[in-house]
């Protein structure tokens, strides 16, 4: 990576949160690529398609920048508009390999996944394969989590997409909205620094509510870093860059049914779901543990937030699996969630991500690697969207292991739920047991909502 001084009104530093999944390079198991693998009724037509593309890296400018390392080593690298950019190099299309079909385009997937980024170029590639069968054609979006998570990413697929297969109507309703430049060290530290003051004089004013707080944070700050020192699957222990990739897909209104049957979110049957299913998986192995570590993404965007950008905390803790009814599972669940959604350190994650960007990579990937699944949950649209005038009819997320097992994203799109597996084959050598295991896993869950709906649960990998 080339190293720059810092100038030019173009620059943008990456923020603590980017920092933390680029300085994970350092180690090929950690890798924070995110891929996603849209599957389309038709070829989208290649004009549409290309001017789609230019519209959204006008919105987001991140996406035509190459990271740039500074000329000081504790300093986040730059965000520097590549002058060589070419959309072509960025937007390919191909053939599915053999064996053809869905399991050609889920293989695609996975090696695209596993191969590095070229780091003197933006960090995205998007790949159109057509030849799936009956018209239908693949498209493989392969992106950094430096540029983007799960909520950009669905951001960004509404400002390419439309709502009719003619397009315009989609695209129309968006207001353009300029480059947002990123704060800088010095603006961080200013800010804190206001922050600071502020506490101060709250201090003064309040000294016992302050003492409370501070005891609280200092608290919550200990249990947000703390380190995880023994893989709690007896089974998934092994770590490698191998990767495979599988999907599930069942009705929105089947999950959304368990949930409402529950009172609990449907983040809580997903995640009951998959602890049912690692039950299910470590039984086959004669030994099931009690808990399962969970790395959990938790999104801090809001709307105030530019597009684009990796706006998300890991909590990291504990789920049973020794619980074998679905609804106390699922309500045990909601309660441990929803404590770890309050933590009072929440907030300040951008700054906890500052102190562990100081630590060794080999610290921190350590922690990463004691973890045993990471589990994650995007809101996609509840319409059917148009690409180029090809109907969007199902899209599954991979996203990053991060030194785990596996990842489960669980992305909900139109009618369907639709959610991606991506294995470290090395943890788990059997993914087809694993793949089995957590499908029944949700049909228990969805067992739980109404008969009259449809909870019908594919696999395929």
């Amino acid at each position: 990576m080339n190293r720059v001084a810092m100038s030019g009104a173009t620059e943008r530093s990456m923020t603590q949160t980017d920092l933390m999944s680029w300085r994970m390079e350092a180690d090929p198991v950690l890798r924070s690529t995110i891929v996603s693998i849209i599957v389309l009724d038709r070829l989208p037509d290649h004009e549409r398609l290309t001017a789609a593309m230019n519209h959204a890296i006008d919105v987001v400018p991140i996406f035509r920048c190459k990271a740039v390392a500074r000329q000081f080593p504790w300093s986040p690298p730059l965000w520097v508009d590549d002058a060589d950019f070419d959309l072509s190099w960025h937007l390919r299309r191909s053939s599915v390999p053999p064996p053809g079909g869905w399991k050609g385009v889920l293989d695609f997937a996975r090696m695209s996944g596993m191969a590095a980024f070229d780091k003197d170029r933006p960090l995205w590639e998007l790949t159109v394969l057509d030849g799936l069968g009956g018209g239908a054609t693949a498209m493989v979006v392969k992106v950094h989590h430096s540029l983007t998570d799960g909520v950009g990413g669905m951001q960004l697929t509404r400002e390419i997409a439309d709502d009719t297969r003619a397009g315009g109507s989609s695209q129309d309703g968006h207001e353009f909205r300029p480059p947002v430049v990123r704060s800088t060290p010095g603006d961080s530290r200013a800010a804190m620094a206001e922050a600071v003051a502020r506490r101060a004089a709250h201090a003064v004013r309040h000294p016992a509510a302050t003492m409370h707080d501070v005891v609280r944070i200092f608290g919550s700050t200990a249990r947000m870093t703390r380190p995880a020192t023994r893989t709690m699957s007896p089974v998934m222990t092994a770590r490698s860059t191998r990767r495979g990739f599988g999907v599930i897909e069942f009705p929105v209104a089947a999950l959304t049914a368990a949930a409402a049957g529950t009172q609990c979110s449907v983040n809580d049957a997903f995640l009951a779901a998959l602890l049912l299913g690692m039950a299910g998986y470590h039984r086959g192995h004669g030994d099931v543990p009690n808990q399962l570590m969970v790395t959990l993404p938790i999104s801090l965007r809001d709307s105030r937030d530019p597009l684009g950008g990796n706006r998300i905390t890991l909590a990291r803790f504990a789920l049973p699996v020794d619980i074998a009814d679905p609804e106390k599972l699922i309500r045990r669940v909601h309660v441990i969630v929803e404590s770890w959604r309050n933590e009072p350190a929440i907030p300040l994650s951008p700054h906890l991500a500052r102190m562990l960007n100081l630590l060794p990579v080999a610290v921190t990937g350590d922690m990463l690697k004691h973890m045993d699944f990471v589990a994650s949950n995007v809101v996609g649209s509840s319409t059917p969207l148009y690409l180029a005038g090809a109907r969007i009819i199902r899209q599954f997320a991979f996203s990053p292991t991060l030194g785990s097992a596996f990842n489960a994203t669980l992305m909900s799109y139109a009618s369907h739920v639709c959610v991606g597996i991506n294995v470290d084959v090395r943890a788990v050598p059997d993914q087809p047991a694993l793949m089995t295991a957590v499908s029944e896993g949700f049909r228990a869950v969805l067992a739980l909502g109404t008969r009259h709906t449809d909870a019908t649960v594919t696999t395929s990998y």
